[in-house]
Protein backbone atom coordinates (compact mmCIF):
# COMPACT_ATOMS: atom_id res chain seq x y z
CA UNK A 1 0.00 0.00 0.00
CA UNK A 2 1.28 3.46 -0.90
CA UNK A 3 1.95 5.94 1.96
CA UNK A 4 0.00 8.66 0.17
CA UNK A 5 -2.35 7.65 -2.65
CA UNK A 6 -3.33 9.62 -5.73
CA UNK A 7 -6.08 11.49 -3.83
CA UNK A 8 -3.68 12.75 -1.13
CA UNK A 9 -4.90 10.41 1.60
CA UNK A 10 -2.50 9.05 4.16
CA UNK A 11 -2.55 5.23 3.89
CA UNK A 12 -5.57 5.77 1.69
CA UNK A 13 -7.65 6.72 4.77
CA UNK A 14 -6.90 10.21 6.15
CA UNK A 15 -6.32 13.37 4.20
CA UNK A 16 -2.78 14.65 4.76
CA UNK A 17 -3.92 18.20 5.52
CA UNK A 18 -6.42 16.98 8.11
CA UNK A 19 -3.73 14.86 9.73
CA UNK A 20 -1.39 17.84 10.03
CA UNK A 21 -4.13 19.91 11.68
CA UNK A 22 -4.79 17.14 14.20
CA UNK A 23 -1.08 16.87 15.00
CA UNK A 24 -0.85 20.66 15.50
CA UNK A 25 -3.78 20.68 17.91
CA UNK A 26 -2.26 17.80 19.89
CA UNK A 27 1.08 19.60 20.07
CA UNK A 28 -0.50 22.79 21.41
CA UNK A 29 -2.50 20.83 23.99
CA UNK A 30 0.56 18.96 25.23
CA UNK A 31 2.50 22.22 25.50
CA UNK A 32 -0.33 23.82 27.49
CA UNK A 33 -0.54 20.91 29.89
CA UNK A 34 3.21 21.02 30.38
CA UNK A 35 3.04 24.75 31.12
CA UNK A 36 0.23 24.35 33.62
CA UNK A 37 1.90 21.55 35.52
CA UNK A 38 5.43 22.88 35.30
CA UNK A 39 7.12 24.06 38.52
CA UNK A 40 8.00 27.50 37.08
CA UNK A 41 4.94 29.47 38.50
CA UNK A 42 5.84 32.42 40.84
CA UNK A 43 4.36 32.02 44.36
CA UNK A 44 1.50 34.30 45.40
CA UNK A 45 2.71 37.43 47.27
CA UNK A 46 2.64 37.37 51.08
CA UNK A 47 0.03 40.00 52.06
CA UNK A 48 -0.15 41.43 55.61
CA UNK A 49 -1.86 44.41 57.30
CA UNK A 50 -0.93 47.14 59.77
CA UNK A 51 -2.60 50.33 60.98
CA UNK A 52 -1.55 53.97 60.85
CA UNK A 53 -2.76 57.38 62.02
CA UNK A 54 -3.10 59.95 59.23
CA UNK A 55 -3.31 63.70 59.86
CA UNK A 56 -5.24 65.27 56.99
CA UNK A 57 -4.81 68.78 58.42
CA UNK A 58 -7.66 71.24 57.86
CA UNK A 59 -10.36 70.28 55.38
CA UNK A 60 -13.49 72.13 54.23
CA UNK A 61 -16.80 70.89 55.62
CA UNK A 62 -18.06 69.66 52.25
CA UNK A 63 -15.09 67.25 52.01
CA UNK A 64 -15.36 66.10 55.63
CA UNK A 65 -19.03 65.29 55.13
CA UNK A 66 -18.01 62.62 52.59
CA UNK A 67 -15.32 60.90 54.72
CA UNK A 68 -16.53 57.81 56.57
CA UNK A 69 -15.29 54.62 58.20
CA UNK A 70 -15.11 51.84 55.63
CA UNK A 71 -13.95 54.02 52.73
CA UNK A 72 -11.21 52.27 50.71
CA UNK A 73 -8.44 53.16 48.27
CA UNK A 74 -6.26 50.72 46.28
CA UNK A 75 -3.15 52.36 44.76
CA UNK A 76 -2.05 49.07 43.15
CA UNK A 77 -2.95 45.38 42.93
CA UNK A 78 -1.22 44.39 46.17
CA UNK A 79 -2.04 47.45 48.33
CA UNK A 80 -5.28 48.71 49.87
CA UNK A 81 -6.15 51.38 52.46
CA UNK A 82 -9.34 51.22 54.55
CA UNK A 83 -10.50 53.98 56.94
CA UNK A 84 -11.29 52.44 60.34
CA UNK A 85 -11.78 55.53 62.57
CA UNK A 86 -12.45 59.26 62.05
CA UNK A 87 -11.67 62.06 64.55
CA UNK A 88 -12.79 65.66 63.93
CA UNK A 89 -11.94 68.92 65.70
CA UNK A 90 -12.58 72.62 64.98
CA UNK A 91 -9.73 74.40 63.16
CA UNK A 92 -10.70 77.94 62.30
CA UNK A 93 -13.41 77.98 59.65
CA UNK A 94 -12.46 74.45 58.55
CA UNK A 95 -12.35 71.06 60.30
CA UNK A 96 -9.27 69.19 61.47
CA UNK A 97 -9.35 65.55 60.37
CA UNK A 98 -7.38 62.68 61.89
CA UNK A 99 -7.91 59.16 60.55
CA UNK A 100 -6.98 55.67 61.64
CA UNK A 101 -6.48 53.48 58.57
CA UNK A 102 -5.74 49.83 57.84
CA UNK A 103 -2.90 49.37 55.34
CA UNK A 104 -2.74 46.10 53.39
CA UNK A 105 0.42 45.37 51.47
CA UNK A 106 3.05 42.87 50.41
CA UNK A 107 5.67 41.74 52.92
CA UNK A 108 9.13 42.76 51.73
CA UNK A 109 12.31 40.69 51.95
CA UNK A 110 13.16 42.48 55.18
CA UNK A 111 9.89 41.39 56.78
CA UNK A 112 8.27 44.84 56.67
CA UNK A 113 4.93 45.59 55.07
CA UNK A 114 5.18 47.61 51.89
CA UNK A 115 2.27 49.83 50.96
CA UNK A 116 2.29 51.27 47.43
CA UNK A 117 5.92 50.15 46.95
CA UNK A 118 7.26 51.68 50.21
CA UNK A 119 7.05 51.05 53.96
CA UNK A 120 4.49 53.14 55.92
CA UNK A 121 7.13 55.38 57.51
CA UNK A 122 6.36 58.22 59.96
CA UNK A 123 5.98 61.46 58.04
CA UNK A 124 5.16 59.76 54.75
CA UNK A 125 2.25 61.27 52.84
CA UNK A 126 -0.51 58.91 51.72
CA UNK A 127 -3.26 59.78 49.26
CA UNK A 128 -6.86 58.61 49.54
CA UNK A 129 -8.93 58.68 46.37
CA UNK A 130 -12.55 57.58 46.31
CA UNK A 131 -15.38 58.31 43.86
CA UNK A 132 -16.50 61.19 46.13
CA UNK A 133 -13.30 62.87 47.36
CA UNK A 134 -9.52 63.04 47.12
CA UNK A 135 -7.33 63.93 50.14
CA UNK A 136 -3.88 63.20 51.50
CA UNK A 137 -2.32 63.13 54.95
CA UNK A 138 0.89 62.43 56.83
CA UNK A 139 1.52 59.29 58.88
CA UNK A 140 1.92 60.20 62.57
CA UNK A 141 1.85 56.75 64.15
CA UNK A 142 1.95 53.10 63.08
CA UNK A 143 0.64 50.19 65.16
CA UNK A 144 -1.82 47.36 65.57
CA UNK A 145 -4.92 49.18 66.87
CA UNK A 146 -7.68 49.87 64.38
CA UNK A 147 -9.08 52.78 66.45
CA UNK A 148 -7.57 56.10 67.54
CA UNK A 149 -6.55 56.50 71.17
CA UNK A 150 -9.28 58.81 72.46
CA UNK A 151 -10.17 60.32 75.82
CA UNK A 152 -13.38 62.08 76.86
CA UNK A 153 -11.79 64.96 78.75
CA UNK A 154 -13.43 67.60 80.95
CA UNK A 155 -12.08 71.14 80.84
CA UNK A 156 -13.12 74.44 82.42
CA UNK A 157 -13.02 77.13 79.73
CA UNK A 158 -13.33 80.90 80.25
CA UNK A 159 -14.21 83.54 77.68
CA UNK A 160 -15.59 87.07 77.57
CA UNK A 161 -18.73 87.31 75.44
CA UNK A 162 -21.44 89.85 74.90
CA UNK A 163 -23.93 89.52 77.74
CA UNK A 164 -26.77 88.16 75.60
CA UNK A 165 -24.61 85.45 74.04
CA UNK A 166 -23.18 84.44 77.42
CA UNK A 167 -26.67 84.00 78.86
CA UNK A 168 -27.56 81.79 75.88
CA UNK A 169 -24.82 79.24 76.64
CA UNK A 170 -26.64 76.41 78.41
CA UNK A 171 -25.84 72.89 79.59
CA UNK A 172 -26.46 70.31 76.88
CA UNK A 173 -25.31 72.52 74.00
CA UNK A 174 -23.19 70.50 71.56
CA UNK A 175 -20.40 71.15 69.12
CA UNK A 176 -21.15 69.06 66.03
CA UNK A 177 -18.91 68.64 63.01
CA UNK A 178 -20.05 66.72 59.91
CA UNK A 179 -22.86 65.15 61.94
CA UNK A 180 -20.57 64.03 64.79
CA UNK A 181 -20.70 65.38 68.36
CA UNK A 182 -17.18 66.40 69.40
CA UNK A 183 -17.88 68.48 72.54
CA UNK A 184 -20.73 69.05 75.00
CA UNK A 185 -21.39 71.91 77.45
CA UNK A 186 -22.03 70.40 80.91
CA UNK A 187 -22.40 73.47 83.14
CA UNK A 188 -21.98 77.24 82.96
CA UNK A 189 -21.69 80.32 85.16
CA UNK A 190 -21.47 83.97 84.10
CA UNK A 191 -20.12 87.05 85.89
CA UNK A 192 -20.26 90.77 85.26
CA UNK A 193 -17.29 92.67 83.84
CA UNK A 194 -16.44 96.38 83.88
CA UNK A 195 -18.36 96.61 80.60
CA UNK A 196 -22.13 96.23 81.16
CA UNK A 197 -22.51 94.76 77.67
CA UNK A 198 -19.90 92.03 78.28
CA UNK A 199 -19.97 89.00 80.60
CA UNK A 200 -17.30 86.62 81.80
CA UNK A 201 -18.31 83.02 81.04
CA UNK A 202 -16.97 79.88 82.65
CA UNK A 203 -18.09 76.64 80.99
CA UNK A 204 -17.50 73.05 82.01
CA UNK A 205 -17.16 71.13 78.75
CA UNK A 206 -16.35 67.55 77.78
CA UNK A 207 -14.36 67.17 74.57
CA UNK A 208 -13.59 64.15 72.41
CA UNK A 209 -9.82 64.44 72.73
CA UNK A 210 -7.22 62.40 70.87
CA UNK A 211 -4.10 61.12 72.63
CA UNK A 212 -0.69 61.50 71.04
CA UNK A 213 1.77 59.79 73.35
CA UNK A 214 1.17 61.34 76.77
CA UNK A 215 -0.61 64.41 75.36
CA UNK A 216 -4.35 64.84 74.85
CA UNK A 217 -5.20 67.14 71.95
CA UNK A 218 -8.35 68.83 70.70
CA UNK A 219 -7.93 70.88 67.58
CA UNK A 220 -4.53 72.49 67.17
CA UNK A 221 -3.69 72.64 70.88
CA UNK A 222 -3.04 70.21 73.74
CA UNK A 223 -5.77 70.07 76.38
CA UNK A 224 -3.98 71.72 79.29
CA UNK A 225 -4.25 74.81 81.45
CA UNK A 226 -3.54 78.06 79.62
CA UNK A 227 -4.15 76.66 76.14
CA UNK A 228 -6.85 78.01 73.83
CA UNK A 229 -10.00 76.03 73.10
CA UNK A 230 -12.49 76.89 70.35
CA UNK A 231 -16.05 75.56 70.60
CA UNK A 232 -18.25 76.53 67.63
CA UNK A 233 -21.90 75.59 68.12
CA UNK A 234 -24.74 76.37 65.74
CA UNK A 235 -25.69 79.45 67.81
CA UNK A 236 -22.39 80.85 69.12
CA UNK A 237 -18.65 80.29 69.31
CA UNK A 238 -16.61 80.14 72.51
CA UNK A 239 -13.00 81.08 71.77
CA UNK A 240 -11.64 80.76 75.27
CA UNK A 241 -8.80 79.65 77.51
CA UNK A 242 -8.59 76.44 79.51
CA UNK A 243 -8.57 77.29 83.23
CA UNK A 244 -8.14 73.71 84.42
CA UNK A 245 -8.53 70.12 83.22
CA UNK A 246 -10.51 67.24 84.76
CA UNK A 247 -12.12 69.55 87.30
CA UNK A 248 -15.62 70.49 88.37
CA UNK A 249 -16.92 73.97 87.55
CA UNK A 250 -18.01 74.28 91.19
CA UNK A 251 -14.71 73.02 92.56
CA UNK A 252 -14.19 73.73 96.26
CA UNK A 253 -16.41 74.50 99.23
CA UNK A 254 -18.41 77.74 99.26
CA UNK A 255 -17.63 80.17 102.09
CA UNK A 256 -17.72 83.89 102.81
CA UNK A 257 -14.63 86.06 103.16
CA UNK A 258 -14.43 89.68 104.27
CA UNK A 259 -12.39 91.59 101.72
CA UNK A 260 -11.02 95.14 101.75
CA UNK A 261 -11.07 96.81 98.34
CA UNK A 262 -9.49 100.06 97.19
CA UNK A 263 -10.34 102.48 94.38
CA UNK A 264 -8.02 105.47 93.87
CA UNK A 265 -8.76 108.77 92.20
CA UNK A 266 -12.36 108.20 91.16
CA UNK A 267 -14.73 111.07 90.55
CA UNK A 268 -16.67 112.33 93.55
CA UNK A 269 -20.08 111.47 92.07
CA UNK A 270 -18.92 107.90 91.43
CA UNK A 271 -17.52 107.56 94.94
CA UNK A 272 -20.72 108.87 96.50
CA UNK A 273 -22.84 106.36 94.53
CA UNK A 274 -21.25 103.40 96.34
CA UNK A 275 -23.09 102.75 99.61
CA UNK A 276 -23.28 100.05 102.30
CA UNK A 277 -26.05 97.53 101.66
CA UNK A 278 -25.47 97.34 97.91
CA UNK A 279 -25.22 93.78 96.60
CA UNK A 280 -24.40 91.68 93.59
CA UNK A 281 -26.67 88.70 93.10
CA UNK A 282 -29.91 87.66 94.80
CA UNK A 283 -30.88 89.46 98.02
CA UNK A 284 -31.15 86.17 99.93
CA UNK A 285 -27.85 84.76 98.60
CA UNK A 286 -25.60 87.56 97.28
CA UNK A 287 -22.14 86.81 95.93
CA UNK A 288 -21.01 90.27 97.10
CA UNK A 289 -22.43 92.38 99.95
CA UNK A 290 -21.03 95.88 100.67
CA UNK A 291 -20.82 96.39 104.44
CA UNK A 292 -18.83 99.63 104.69
CA UNK A 293 -17.58 102.46 102.46
CA UNK A 294 -14.98 105.07 103.38
CA UNK A 295 -14.45 108.03 101.03
CA UNK A 296 -11.54 110.47 101.31
CA UNK A 297 -10.21 113.16 98.99
CA UNK A 298 -7.36 112.05 96.78
CA UNK A 299 -4.04 113.68 97.55
CA UNK A 300 -2.24 116.16 95.31
CA UNK A 301 1.41 117.11 95.78
CA UNK A 302 1.74 120.71 94.63
CA UNK A 303 4.74 123.04 94.40
CA UNK A 304 4.27 126.60 95.64
CA UNK A 305 5.70 129.79 94.17
CA UNK A 306 8.47 129.75 96.74
CA UNK A 307 9.40 126.15 95.69
CA UNK A 308 7.75 124.67 98.74
CA UNK A 309 6.08 121.27 98.39
CA UNK A 310 2.50 121.10 99.65
CA UNK A 311 0.16 118.13 100.10
CA UNK A 312 -3.42 119.17 99.39
CA UNK A 313 -6.78 117.54 98.76
CA UNK A 314 -7.83 116.99 95.16
CA UNK A 315 -10.89 119.15 94.40
CA UNK A 316 -12.74 116.40 92.47
CA UNK A 317 -11.14 112.95 92.80
CA UNK A 318 -11.70 110.66 95.74
CA UNK A 319 -10.07 107.52 97.18
CA UNK A 320 -12.61 104.87 98.18
CA UNK A 321 -12.11 101.98 100.60
CA UNK A 322 -14.79 99.31 100.45
CA UNK A 323 -15.40 96.48 102.89
CA UNK A 324 -17.39 93.63 101.40
CA UNK A 325 -18.41 90.08 102.20
CA UNK A 326 -17.68 87.99 99.12
CA UNK A 327 -18.93 84.47 98.40
CA UNK A 328 -15.80 82.53 97.47
CA UNK A 329 -14.64 78.96 96.92
CA UNK A 330 -11.79 77.33 98.79
CA UNK A 331 -9.75 75.35 96.25
CA UNK A 332 -6.39 73.55 96.43
CA UNK A 333 -4.86 76.44 94.49
CA UNK A 334 -6.29 79.14 96.82
CA UNK A 335 -9.38 81.27 97.30
CA UNK A 336 -11.34 82.03 94.12
CA UNK A 337 -14.03 84.63 93.49
CA UNK A 338 -16.07 84.37 90.30
CA UNK A 339 -13.64 81.73 89.11
CA UNK A 340 -10.62 84.03 89.51
CA UNK A 341 -7.88 83.92 92.13
CA UNK A 342 -8.59 86.27 95.06
CA UNK A 343 -5.42 87.69 96.65
CA UNK A 344 -3.89 91.03 97.58
CA UNK A 345 -3.15 93.06 94.48
CA UNK A 346 -5.71 91.30 92.28
CA UNK A 347 -8.70 93.14 90.82
CA UNK A 348 -12.35 92.23 91.28
CA UNK A 349 -15.41 93.48 89.42
CA UNK A 350 -18.70 93.97 91.28
CA UNK A 351 -22.00 94.58 89.50
CA UNK A 352 -23.96 96.55 92.09
CA UNK A 353 -26.94 97.21 89.87
CA UNK A 354 -26.63 100.96 89.37
CA UNK A 355 -22.85 100.87 89.08
CA UNK A 356 -20.08 98.44 88.13
CA UNK A 357 -17.04 98.67 90.37
CA UNK A 358 -13.46 97.67 89.53
CA UNK A 359 -11.41 97.62 92.72
CA UNK A 360 -8.03 96.33 93.85
CA UNK A 361 -7.91 93.76 96.66
CA UNK A 362 -6.09 95.16 99.68
CA UNK A 363 -6.64 92.27 102.09
CA UNK A 364 -8.63 89.04 102.46
CA UNK A 365 -9.67 87.83 105.91
CA UNK A 366 -11.41 84.72 107.12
Amino acid sequence: MELIDDEGNLFGIVNVVDALVVLLVLAVGVAGVALVFSGDDEPAPDIETTHATLDLGSQPAYVVDAINEGDTHAPDGNSELTITDVHLTPRGSDIGVTLRVELEGEVTDGGAIGYANAPPRLGRTLAIETPRYEVDGQIREVGDDDALDRAETTAIVSDTLDAETAEGVTPGDEVRLAGRTVATIQDTVTYATNDPDQSRLFAEVTVDAHREGETERFGDNPVRRGQGLTLPTSEYTIDGTIERVDGDLQLGETTTRTVTLRMDEVREDTAESIRPGMREGPVDDPIADITAVDVEPSIIIATGEDATVNVVDHPVNRDVTITADLQVRETPSGVRFKGESLRSGSTVTLDLGTIIVDAEVVSVSG
